[in-house]
């Protein structure tokens, strides 16, 4: 089993979202197969009884996705203060090329949400920001070619 790298907010997204699956997600498929069982008595023909069994080890599956990552997770600090990008800080850059400014969040892999602002360390721009400090140039070796990101500012989450 590898450790996870996850900030304390992300570990407790997840932990929020496993006692949600555990408590309102198995409640939600225990009615359902009480539903389905009492409409129908031949369950190898049902297949409305087939969709929630389904649903069930899928939701079963995420279940212990989750347990295992928060098991494995080891929880990291941002080290305000320091001047230098750190797991859990944002981090504002600009895209040296087109002049787009970003606001991020650098996070472990498992809490990464684009849509949100919140990028892995493992992707290619977390990886090249990561330890650099105000007015630094980042190079991001993308498919399209490399990319240049200015670390505009640091600060805490």
């Amino acid at each position: 089993m590898s450790e996870v790298v996850i900030t304390r907010e992300g570990l407790e997204r997840l932990d929020a979202e496993l006692e949600r699956l555990k408590t309102e997600g198995r409640r939600e498929i225990a009615d359902r197969l009480r539903r389905v069982a009492a409409a129908e008595s031949n369950h190898s023909e049902n297949v409305e009884y087939h969709d929630v069994r389904e649903d069930q080890a899928v939701l079963e599956r995420r279940i212990a996705l989750l347990e295992e990552r928060v098991r494995s997770a080891q929880v990291v600090d941002p080290q305000p203060g320091n001047g230098r990008v750190d797991v859990g800080e944002r981090v504002r850059v600009r895209d040296l090329e087109s002049g787009t400014r970003l606001d991020l969040e650098l996070v472990g892999t498992v809490e990464s949400d684009a849509a949100a602002g919140r990028i892995s360390v493992a992707s290619p721009l977390g990886r090249a920001i990561l330890g650099l400090r105000r007015g630094e140039v980042a190079e991001v070796h993308a498919p399209r070619g490399t990319r240049r990101f200015k670390i505009l500012a640091v600060e805490a989450s």
